[in-house]
């Protein structure tokens, strides 16, 4: 973890403009220094002023202590160091200021202004006194030296300080910008996570949205033929048995068509990414029970019915073949039901035969639930390209006695319209001007290939 911004101001632990108190501490120990040593050198500087001592002193001291101000404003220290450099004064400053300029976030232009400032300040002074202190015969050089050694001076005073100051900023420099890459990486990598965490969400919720909706075509319209079959077996029970069990008998096989079916949503469910394997046909449910309550209920001894016709084998998915066989079951609960199929009967991909076929069983639910006794009509167009379905009921009777209300949860059409628009069809659904309800639904012939 880095600090950066927010964070890197609340890791500042120095006094005033210091981020640290180390360094506080450096800077505060190197003014003592510098103030020490312009002390020193006013001795000198008030003789050859003739001054008093004491304002030579003085005066050293109060520029040399400037170096402490090197962070808040090195520009300051610098052209102070320049400025007392005709005195002999300030070497140290000179030095550290110089240093801490090359090293600061100052544009390069001032930064070589002022260095030039200095270098030139410092070879004109070596120079002039170099020849003054020829003159007074306290140094003893050939006149030839004294450039060289006013260069040589000039050069080592200001050369070393800046060129370390420039490689230490650019360092720094360097460092900062890997930081606040490493902060912008961590927060990538945190967004990222994010994203992943709202990807799996969502992939989640259309997960469970597609369960739920298999769920309910699978459960909605064989349940709502079974409610149907058991209202008229209890409607006939008394008047006549007979129809009754063959009522039961209806409501046994439709109850283990949809059993069979949830078993295998249930095995695709477990088995993950491993094709699954075929369930075995369910053993038949004896109906012997419904035939005595209804040989009872009618006061006659009659043998006691036997099971059922065994389901099936479901394939993988219902498909138009099945077609038939559904609307005959929607016949046998009562249902008024024509089907018209238009154009030649081809194969599709099982993911539009299957589509078309939950569109047609949802909508026959529907009437089921909601318009029971309504004439309906089924119609199914192969086209060149695409396949069409329509189904639509007429206006529901009246209200009978024995009507059979059967609870809706509302999700019917959603699923029907989720499931044409994943294979970019057209869903369309609403009432009709005569009073009843149409469902119609075209699929691309090539969905799902």
């Amino acid at each position: 973890m880095t600090t950066t911004g927010e964070s890197d101001t609340a890791a500042r632990t120095g006094p005033w403009w210091w981020e640290r108190r180390r360094s506080a501490v450096l800077d505060v120990g190197l003014g003592l220094a510098s103030a020490a040593e312009c002390g020193v050198e006013g001795v000198q500087f008030a003789d050859d002023a003739g001054i008093p001592v004491a304002v030579g002193v003085g005066f050293g001291v109060v520029a040399g202590s400037a170096l402490v101000l090197r962070r808040r404003w090195p520009i300051a220290v610098v052209l102070i160091s320049v400025a007392i450099t005709p005195a002999r004064m300030g070497i140290l400053m000179a030095i550290v200021g110089l240093y801490t300029l090359a090293a600061s976030e100052l544009p390069r232009r001032i930064i070589g202004a002022l260095a030039g400032m200095s270098l030139a300040g410092t070879l004109i002074v070596t120079f002039v006194r170099t020849n003054q202190d020829m003159a007074n015969g306290d140094l003893t050089i050939g006149k030839g030296f004294i450039p060289f050694i006013a260069i040589s001076t000039s050069l080592g005073v200001t050369a070393p300080p800046v060129l370390l100051g420039l490689y230490v900023g650019a360092r720094r420099r360097l460092m900062e910008s890997l930081r606040e890459r490493a902060d912008s990486l961590e927060r990538e990598l945190q967004l990222l996570a994010e994203r992943a965490e709202e990807r799996a969400e969502w992939a989640r919720g259309e997960e469970r949205t597609r369960i739920a909706r298999d769920m309910h075509d699978v459960v909605a319209h064989r349940v709502s033929l079974m409610v149907v079959h058991a209202a008229a077996l209890q409607a006939v029970a008394r008047k006549d048995p007979e129809k009754a069990v063959k009522n039961a008998a209806l409501v046994g096989d439709m109850g283990r068509q949809a059993l069979t079916e949830l078993r295998q949503m249930l095995g695709v469910l477990r088995a993950g990414d491993a094709p699954p394997k075929p369930a075995p046909a369910p053993a038949p449910v004896p109906l012997a029970a419904v035939g005595e309550a209804a040989d009872r209920a009618a006061s006659r001894a009659e043998p006691a019915a036997g099971p059922g016709p065994s389901a099936p084998d479901v394939p993988e998915g219902p498909c138009l073949a099945e077609l038939d066989e559904l609307v005959d079951q929607s016949r046998a609960a009562g249902m008024a039901v024509d089907l018209s199929v238009e154009g030649d009967t081809r194969a599709y991909a099982s993911d539009v035969e299957e589509t078309a076929y939950r569109v047609v069983q949802e909508a026959l639910t529907n009437v089921h639930k909601h318009a029971a006794g309504a004439k309906t009509y089924v119609r199914l167009a192969h086209r060149a390209a695409e396949i069409a379905m329509q189904v639509e009921n007429g206006p529901p009777p009246e209200a009978g006695p024995a009507e059979v209300l059967l609870p809706s949860g509302g999700n019917g059409l959603v699923g029907m319209k989720e499931r044409v628009t994943a294979l970019g069809g057209v869903f369309v659904s609403g009432p009709t001007d005569a009073g009843g309800f149409k469902v119609s639904a075209v699929l691309p012939a090539s969905a799902g290939r």
